[in-house]
């Protein structure tokens, strides 16, 4: 009866979500026995996502029991899987991934029902009534196109198990923190098309829909980095960013989203850019649905797929045509009857972050075009890949342009400003990143001119963030201040780690016998045994290595070579040894004819700082949402209160 129930409420959802639309839309009507009836958008839109979360709470307890009678269980899980794995399964899989989505969707308008209540209530039920209709989409796609309930008659005696790949504590943690920053972004989306809707694009908007960027920009944050550092020990390559398609589809939000956060702080602080925060609030949206697009329709090739079926990928193609070209014809026509608001001089912090979200579009244009290119092409009769050399090459000097802006344009004022005014020090900081780039590719030979540039920016940028903190008195420096210098600190770390593992990394990939020892960088690595390993649902070869950092204390790494029976894989499980100044790597591979065993090193310098980096820039985030919500000055207010 779970999977009935889970169904049934998946209908009673669908069917409050249109009632959602009809009462939020009623709010822009001049006829007030339909105005009469806008605030029960509020009460439908908390049923609505309760009803869907209560759905999705039935998917896992259908996984957690693993009832091979519903077909996507039979498809996805096993009986011998750990409880971690057949939790994290329930959206490991196409439908399931798709229903956790539906319920954020739903959540987030729980978000704005319960807490919105500065903005007029007619631009609040229009926003609920947008957030109905993307919702109903996804409902239509699971109920008609692709439903997580279906049974299966006769039940197999056993089920098809979990992709290896993703049988990772990773699964528990990636995928639903890119959800949020996913979905988000619709809420953001909403307030846009309920603004355009009201015709009111003012201050009072863009300080409502700051909290949702923020919480969407935060979670991709933490999502992506992440995701990133999953792939860098899942998938042996020794990489942590591959420009897979489905990498892309993730960056290109999170690129809107940093140019949508940025603009929306200067429409809430300073009335202006309202034109350009609307326009980034679609375009990130939109981002978010081409990357559901691409992750779901089979259209490109990926590890990170969830499905190959062209028959879903229609559907979410007329979604997404429906979503995003309704909303640009909305913004064609509305955008004319928004006020251009407060005006200010190309050099200012306005100006800077004019400047800030150009460099982010360009990139993403470039990240878009990469993409898809290949597809048009073979559409075309040409086959062609478009691989890191393209996006590297491209994109890479304008992100560290980017990066460069990042050294003044904090400094500057607001509305007006003089160049001269700044201190002295960041300049020094710029030259100094220059010089020290050219000193790099003279004096290095082996750096290339782009990871040159980029230690050397990294380290002028991680001096730079810190000045807007000087002159100030640290204990009552805005909170606000503070999350924009970790940000900034933490796209300096990230950097730092980027062109160092780009710049320094050492290989070596050799066969050993048991016994035998070789070198890779600082390293001596001794292949010391070739063990049997069984573990919960899978059997492994593992390599015994004894390591020593010049000829230092040994220590004791385990790669392995698994192999999965449901279904039946194998896969690479990489090893790692991680000290302050970077990471050993090492993968174990096949066995050779002569007896010995493949094995491939690699000693990355300071890699790990391209984690730490994300980490910082999301706490960045997330101090300035606690800021910006008002929960420090609560705090402060309460502790004043209990300790006088």
């Amino acid at each position: 009866m779970i999977a009935e129930t889970g169904l049934l409420l998946l209908w009673l959802a669908a069917a409050l979500a249109v009632l959602q639309a009809l009462a939020g839309f009623a709010g822009l009507s001049r006829r007030g026995e339909y105005v009469a009836i806008s605030p029960a958008a509020r009460p439908l839109a908390v049923l609505q996502g309760l009803l869907c979360l209560a759905a999705f709470g039935c998917l896992i307890a259908l996984f957690l029991r693993t009832d091979l009678s519903v077909l996507l269980v039979a498809d996805n899980s096993h009986s011998a899987k750990p409880w971690l794995f057949k939790f994290a399964g329930a959206w490991g899989n196409h439908e399931g991934s798709m229903l956790l989505w539906l319920t954020i969707l739903g959540l987030g308008s729980i978000g704005v029902a319960l807490f919105e209540r500065q903005l007029a209530p007619r631009i609040v039920s229009a926003t609920l009534g947008a957030q109905a209709v993307l919702a109903l989409g996804f409902y239509a796609f699971l109920l008609f196109a692709s439903n997580p309930f279906a049974r299966l008659s006769p039940a197999p005696p056993e089920g098809a198990g979990l992709n290896p790949l993703l049988q990772d504590p990773g699964l528990a943690f990636h995928p639903p923190t890119l959800y949020l920053g996913y979905v988000g972004l619709s809420v953001a989306f909403s307030f846009a098309v309920g603004a355009m809707l009201a015709g009111d694009a003012n201050r009072a908007f863009a300080r409502a829909m700051r909290p949702s960027v923020l919480i969407a920009w935060v979670f991709l944050t933490l999502g992506i980095t992440a995701g990133s550092y999953w792939a860098y020990y899942e998938l042996g390559w020794g990489g942590w960013w591959f420009w897979d398609p489905v990498e892309n589809a993730s960056l290109m939000p999170w690129l809107a989203a940093t140019a949508l956060l940025h603009s929306v702080s200067v429409t809430a602080n300073r009335d202006g850019l309202r034109a350009w925060t609307i326009m980034l609030a679609l375009v990130a949206f939109s981002m978010s649905m081409i990357g559901t697009f691409i992750v779901r329709s089979g259209l490109l090739t990926s590890v990170h797929s969830f499905a190959v079926d062209p028959t879903r990928g229609v559907f979410i193609l007329v979604l997404l045509a429906l979503y995003i070209g309704g909303a640009l014809a909305l913004f064609g026509a509305r955008i004319g009857k928004v006020a251009s608001g407060a005006t200010f001089a190309p050099v200012s912090r306005e100006g800077a972050l004019v400047m800030n979200n150009l460099l982010l579009s360009v990139i993403l244009a470039i990240v878009l075009i990469g993409t898809f290119y290949p597809i048009a092409a073979e559409a075309l009769g040409y086959r062609l890949s478009v691989g890191p050399p393209y996006f590297n090459r491209a994109a890479g000097p304008i992100a560290l342009g980017l990066v460069a802006l990042l050294f003044v344009g904090p400094l500057l004022r607001w509305r007006r400003d003089r160049l001269a005014r700044l201190p002295v020090i960041a300049w020094m900081m710029l030259a100094i990143a220059g010089v020290g780039a050219i000193a790099l590719v003279v004096l290095v030979p082996r750096s290339a001119i782009l990871p040159a540039l980029g230690l050397a920016l990294g380290g002028g940028l991680a001096i730079a963030s810190l000045l807007p903190l000087t002159r100030r008195s640290l204990r009552r420096t805005p909170a606000t201040t503070w999350a924009m210098v970790i940000a900034h600190f933490g796209v300096a770390v990230a950097l730092i780690g980027m062109a160092s593992n780009a710049a320094f990394t050492e290989e070596r990939l050799i066969a050993l016998r048991a016994g035998e020892t070789t070198t890779v960088g600082p390293w001596q690595v001794e292949l010391t045994a070739i063990d049997p390993v069984v573990g919960p649902n899978w059997t492994a070869i593992e390599g015994g290595l004894v390591a020593r950092y010049d000829g230092g204390a040994p220590t004791t790494l385990h790669p392995q070579l698994r192999a999965f029976t449901t279904p039946p894989t194998e896969t690479s499980e990489a090893a790692l040894l991680t000290r302050w100044k970077g990471q050993l790597y090492a993968v174990l591979g096949q066995p050779t004819s002569e007896g010995r065993w493949q094995l491939r090193l690699w000693w990355k310098p300071f890699v790990t700082l391209i984690w730490l980096g994300g980490i910082l820039i999301a706490l960045g985030g997330a101090l300035s949402l606690v800021a910006r919500i008002g929960l420090l000055r609560r705090a402060r207010h309460y502790v004043r209160q209990v300790m006088p």
